[in-house]
């Protein structure tokens, strides 16, 4: 894995659940500006899925085993958008609380997948 960009995506992750943890303080739901935050990070999470799916198959290996390595990279991938769609849903402050728990978890899993891939 890319050290840089693994902490790119956890440190974009984390901005963006301060970002909208403090919307939901403030008692707002996500707005537009949220979800371009959004945006960035998923596009730095693909940038991820990417560069694992290829270093996969110039045939390294993650330390703790292929398929949970996988699994991690896929469930990075999804959970700020998953969030992203919950809170279209609930257009209160627990939209925006939504959203930095989805974000909390991304920064979560970067720091999994770089324990996995054994860094």
């Amino acid at each position: 894995m890319l050290d840089a960009l693994t902490v790119a995506v956890a440190v974009t992750a984390l901005a963006l659940a301060a970002w909208c943890g403090h919307a939901a303080y403030k008692d707002q739901p996500t707005k537009d500006w949220h979800f371009i935050g959004m945006a960035v990070v998923t596009v730095l999470a693909l940038a991820q899925l990417v560069v694992g799916i290829v270093q996969l198959a110039r045939g390294e290996r993650p330390e703790q085993g292929t398929a949970v390595f996988i699994a991690y990279l896929i469930g990075s991938f999804a959970a700020v958008p998953a969030a992203g769609v919950l809170s279209l849903s609930e257009r209160t402050r627990w939209g925006s609380v939504t959203v930095a728990a989805g974000a909390l978890v991304l920064a979560v899993l970067e720091v999994r997948l770089y324990d996995i891939w054994g860094n």
